[in-house]
């Protein structure tokens, strides 16, 4: 096993930069609790939301798209879920007053956590350039603007429609309605800039672009494999699930670049016993440091050592390590594996892997002994110009042993915002089918676009370009999250039209468009009244089960509106022609969902099994060993090695997130469990890589990716990571990733594998 953990950081102090050597979760994640109800919420009495997090009659967990257990405790919350609660329930305000004090010129000098840190947006904003300030403007005023503003348009396409992962399936539809019923499939969405790999790569090789594995898989696994993930700050909830399969002795297996607690050991603050004990439970029974950009050669490598031990099997005279059955009976090019595999030499796997042989054969060993398999993984897979050829290797692997549509084993994505999946799955893609388009016209009455529109990469090159001219966002922080600032800023400030409907203020409403609106919307945890009474929502998570979403809090704002509202609100204004009645669907959000369940059959009976605790899983083939593609089969598929050839010098960065943040949205300065306080710009090296180009621990330097891509005055930080690899934060780092360094197939910028060189400031 490769093991870079012996690492020099205490060898020459830098300001906040110290060892952890504390588990994941246990006192730290409580204290940090405290400490963001205390500064965010003070002695409100909102901090009662907490408790209704992920609960069946409260709201699902504004983060990350962890399932909830079938039996949940007293409290279903993680630390992060915690922090991303206190951030919408914050007792802090950004009204009328504040933007008078402040011009959006000073607005745009605040750092990307000092925006947000503000607090709740409380009125509809308009930016008035004669006195550079937002000023407040009325409901109806904004809409007629908007409406406005998209019938200037001479082409819909002209138009962009974005979509946060926060959204709920309910606005979700309304919103791909809206655009639709407009003129335009042009949806760049969240999704393509995480697991669209996923999206893409995976209904090519079993029928679905989701993961084929439930909860309770996890306590029927021999094995588990996570790939490229880093649960203790992305998706904490995943650890007490990992606790409970090691505590069973169920091996897991990680490779990842970096050391990162979260798939090390875990303490878990849920059970007392443990939190009053000294010990942590040990979570990994391997770690793998495969080189950033490695893995596909890794899993490569993997089947390689399956391949030659099946082979070995065979001439002993055993029945072979590949399940043969399955193969024969679910599945189409195991020769075209085969050969591939076997004209792969070892050397080149070892070279771009950064794991020597032994290494490899060891996972390989401890896959092919497990009658159950579960292989986890995160954006480390995705974020590649070759992710979608990463993603179809992991199915290759498992569909040699029948690993998929059998209890206890699977493909498991690990989704990031909590809905992220189920946008998609009520019709927020570029790229729709025929069979959904004709129901959704059948439904509404209209006659949607059948041309693909936009993802994410190809709005912002058509913004940059001129081509589009308007952009409607709902939620997030697109401008901060795209790669390549030096032409996504400028492609903002070309639009005819910005959009944003938003809970908090962030610098995308800043690059400021010839019309630029902001609209404040209610948040999650926040209770949504309307006509017909109080509303709930649904929402998917990253296990494909729907369930509820009911919030409790007071609005920040008398003046605020739900997402489905406001999406009303514009249609309106924008599509006065339309049949739609807009009023109704809002009045009483049953009324979507069954609009929901006509255009998408997996529905069926929606608002019924919603109401069920817990919700419904809806239908995903490879589950069952139902292969929904052309041919009905599954399919191995083949691609050539990618990543580094570990040459001398050769340094690839991948971007990460700190422990005080969610995708864009930095909670804080701190990122504990890598031991930084108080600062962002770092980067993490291989003290062997430093030691070769005469750098140390604690040196400043600039990190340039080529001409005009450059990050000034950062201090190298001496860690656990692979040779050949270097990790600086997300969304800093995305100056170093050109627009057009994405994959291919899905789209997906190159946020893990940017080619780099190190200089001495």
């Amino acid at each position: 096993m490769q093991d870079y953990s012996d690492t020099p950081e205490a060898e020459r102090p830098v300001a906040g930069v110290e060892h952890y050597d504390g588990p994941a979760g246990g006192w730290g994640a409580l204290k940090a609790v405290a400490l963001a109800v205390r500064d965010q919420m003070g002695a409100s009495t909102d901090t009662r939301a907490l408790l209704q997090m992920n609960q069946p009659d409260g709201f699902d967990c504004p983060g990350c798209a962890w399932p909830d257990p079938k039996k949940t405790s007293s409290f279903e919350f993680c630390e992060n879920g915690a922090k991303a609660v206190t951030w919408e329930a914050t007792a802090k305000r950004v009204d009328p007053d504040f933007f008078a004090r402040h011009s959006a010129t000073e607005l745009f000098g605040w750092s990307d956590h000092a925006l947000e840190d503000a607090g709740r947006l409380t009125h509809p904003l308009r930016y008035d350039p004669a006195t550079d300030h937002f000023m407040p403007i009325a409901w109806d005023e904004a809409f007629a603007r908007i409406g406005a503003g998209l019938q200037a348009l001479s082409d819909p396409n002209q138009a962009e429609f974005y979509t946060s992962g926060r959204a709920s399936n309910e606005a979700a539809f309304l919103f791909q309605l809206l655009a639709r019923a407009y003129g335009t499939n042009n949806f760049p969405d969240c999704s393509n800039m995480c697991h669209e790999a996923t999206s893409v790569g995976l209904p090519q090789s079993i029928g679905v672009g989701k993961g084929t594995v439930t909860l309770e898989d996890f306590d029927l696994a021999d094995a588990i494999f996570c790939i490229g993930h880093n649960p203790g700050t992305n998706h904490p909830r995943m650890l007490s699930t990992l606790s409970a399969a090691a505590r069973r002795g169920v091996p897991i297996v990680v490779a990842n670049p970096l050391r990162e607690r979260g798939l090390e050991r875990f303490k878990s603050p849920q059970h007392p016993s443990e939190m009053l004990s000294t010990q942590a439970t040990e979570l990994a029974s391997e770690y793998h440091q495969v080189r950033v950009g490695g893995d596909g050669a890794m899993l490569k490598g993997m089947m390689k050592a399956l391949f030659e031990a099946d082979a070995a099997d065979l001439a002993a005279g055993g029945a072979g390590l590949l399940d043969r059955a399955f193969i024969v009976e679910h599945t189409l090019g195991l020769d075209a594996l085969r050969g591939d595999i076997d004209s792969t030499g070892w050397d080149e796997i070892v070279a771009r892997s950064g794991l020597d042989r032994a290494a490899i054969e060891r996972m390989a060993q401890t896959y092919w002994r497990a009658e159950r398999v579960i292989l986890c993984y995160g954006m480390g897979i995705t974020q590649h110009a070759n992710g979608t050829a990463n993603v179809q290797q992991l199915a290759n692997l498992l569909l040699l042993r029948g690993n998929i549509g059998k209890p206890g084993a699977g493909i498991c994505p690990l989704r990031g915002h909590s809905n992220v999946q189920g946008d998609r799955t009520v019709g927020i893609t570029e790229i729709p089918s025929e069979a959904m388009l004709a129901r959704l016209d059948a439904r509404f009455g209209i006659t949607a676009p059948r041309a693909h529109g936009h993802n994410a990469v190809d709005a912002l090159a058509a913004m940059r370009d001129g081509r589009a001219k308007a952009l409607i966002a709902l939620g997030g922080n697109l401008a901060v999250a795209m790669p390549d600032p030096q032409a996504s800023f400028a492609a903002f400030r070309k639009l005819d039209l910005s959009v944003n409907i938003l809970t908090k203020f962030n610098r995308t409403c800043l690059l400021t468009a010839r019309e630029t609106i902001v609209l404040p919307c209610l948040g999650r945890t926040e209770h949504d009244a309307q006509a017909s009474g109080s509303q709930w929502v649904t929402v998917e998570d990253s296990m494909s089960m729907v369930h509820a979403s009911r919030g409790r809090l007071k609005p920040a704002a008398p003046d605020l509106r739900s997402e489905p509202a406001i999406i009303a609100g514009i249609a309106k204004a924008a599509l006065p022609g339309v049949a739609i009645d807009w009023d109704g669907l809002v009045a009483d959000y049953d009324r979507i969902r069954d609009g929901i369940e006509a255009v998408f059959p997996d529905f069926r009976d929606f608002n019924v099994r919603v109401r069920h605790k817990g919700g419904f899983r809806l239908t995903v083939g490879a589950s069952n060993r139902v292969w929904n593609t052309s041919d009905g089969k599954a399919h191995f598929l083949t691609h050539p090695l990618a990543g580094a050839s570990g040459e001398a010098g050769a340094l690839l960065l991948t971007t990460i997130r700190s422990h005080d943040q969610y995708n864009t949205t930095i909670y804080g300065l701190n990122d504990r469990y890598r031991g930084i306080t108080g600062r962002r710009d770092v980067v993490f090296a291989n003290a062997d890589d430093l030691a070769e180009l005469g750098l140390a621990h604690g040196d400043v330097v600039n990190i340039e990716a080529g001409p005009g891509r450059r990050l000034e005055g950062y201090t190298v930080v001496a860690y656990a990571i692979a040779r050949g690899s270097l990790a600086a934060y997300y969304p800093e780092a995305n100056c170093l990733v050109p627009l057009e360094d994405h994959d291919p197939h899905s789209g997906t910028p190159s946020y893990k594998s940017v080619r780099v060189t190190l200089r001495a400031a």
